[in-house]
């Protein structure tokens, strides 16, 4: 499921820690699909690649918040 960026803004750094490795754990296996001939979504490799991207800004943005605070 995509999230828009402001959704990932409230969460926590935990939160969206989880969810960026729930995500990677994704991408790996519709990979291993993929290559075996099976993946029904090719879009959804690219769909998972972005959100973690943004997933990485958001944290990049909190852990700087953080120790400017």
């Amino acid at each position: 499921m995509a999230r828009k960026q402001k959704e990932l803004r409230e969460l926590s750094v935990d939160e969206l820690a989880t969810i960026r490795r729930e995500n990677k754990e994704e991408s790996l296996n519709l990979r291993v699909q993929k290559e075996s001939g099976q993946l029904e979504n090719p879009a959804r490799i690219r769909q998972l690649r972005r959100e973690v991207a943004r997933i990485e800004t958001v944290l990049t943005q909190k852990r700087a918040e953080q120790a400017n605070a």
